[in-house]
């Protein structure tokens, strides 16, 4: 006698799921926001990403959860900028066992790297692309030297913030991402694809929206933005603070209050600071201030779409006031 079982078609879809899913989808580790979004895009429905940081939080001093300690030991591939943009980060991977797989993307081949725009033409060409050399991958457990955040005498760890990077960062995410789990090799590489198209048709939307600021002078509130400056000839003359950890000096603020009062400027506010310090710089020199700058998607939502979102934000609020 034969017994016939009857499951429902749910169930039965989901049994031939499981029996044709290979790999388990890498466990990713994500330090800030627009790196999360990256590997939201190549991941796709696959998994989930998880954020480091918090919202709001310092990206150079933060101090994990024990929650997010125990993420992070679990991590099969930790996707990062580098220890030049999170110190804390780099402590915390060196007392790792050495599991997982440490992609820093400031050390991708083809990214275009670049020290801090001080003492230099706005949009003069500094770039220093990564040899061909693989640095990508290294053991968690290696020992790596540490770094003060925001030295400013290394390379300038904003380095998403050019469209040209996070393109080329697409692809060695989907990279790693297809050595860790060879099952879904495929759709990685589809979606870094894809994201690559939506990348390259959002710069060509932000190159002519910001056209017409190219020669207007900005003042932003920290040295942050010479890679979006530097791929859309913008004119950023002046910085009130040299990094996110420096406090300004009382000479530098009066020196650049001065040149602010003798050429009209964009001044722009940031996220996670204090806009008092703009509006007191603003004061009687006739800046036009803009809407605050996000560098790090920190009033975004995470996901895939933060880091379009943070390009056409930023773009948009340099456009309409240079357009005042």
């Amino acid at each position: 006698m034969r017994y016939i079982i009857s499951l429902p078609l749910a169930s039965l879809i989901a049994l031939c799921a499981a029996g044709f899913a290979g790999a388990e989808v890498p466990r990713v580790i994500t330090d800030i926001p627009p790196v999360g979004s990256l590997v939201a895009q190549v991941m796709g429905d696959l998994g989930t990403p998880v954020v480091l940081l918090d919202k709001g939080a310092d990206a150079h001093a933060f101090q994990m959860r024990p929650s997010q300690a125990a993420d992070l030991a679990a991590a099969q591939i930790i996707v990062w900028v580098g220890p030049e943009m999170t110190p804390w980060l780099d402590r915390s991977i060196g007392g790792l066992n050495g599991g997982a797989r440490d992609l820093r993307l400031l050390t991708v081949p083809g990214t275009l790297v670049q020290p801090f725009a001080e003492g230099h033409a706005p949009g003069e060409a500094h770039a220093d692309h990564a040899t061909g050399e693989d640095h990508a991958d290294h053991a968690a457990g290696e020992d790596h030297a540490d770094h003060d955040a925001h030295g400013h005498d290394g390379p300038d760890p904003h380095a998403w913030l050019s469209p040209v990077n996070a393109g080329v960062w697409l692809a060695e995410i989907a990279r790693a991402l297809s050595h860790l789990d060879p099952d879904n090799a495929a759709t990685y590489a589809t979606n870094a694809a894809t994201a690559q198209a939506d990348l390259a048709r959002l710069d060509a939307e932000l190159a002519a929206r910001l056209a017409p600021a190219q020669g207007h002078p900005l003042v932003v509130f920290h040295n942050a933005y010479g890679y979006f400056a530097g791929h859309y000839g913008l004119n950023v003359v002046g910085a009130i603070s040299a990094g996110d950890a420096a406090s300004p000096g009382a000479a530098h603020l009066r020196e650049l209050q001065a040149e602010m009062a003798a050429t009209p400027v964009c001044l722009f506010p940031e996220a996670n600071h204090d806009p008092k310090l703009v509006a007191m710089m603003a004061e009687g020199t006739g800046a036009r201030v803009g809407t605050a700058l996000d560098p790090e998607g920190a009033a975004l939502a995470n996901g895939p779409a933060l880091y379009g979102d943070l390009l056409r934000a930023m773009a948009d609020a340099i456009a309409d006031c240079a357009a005042r």
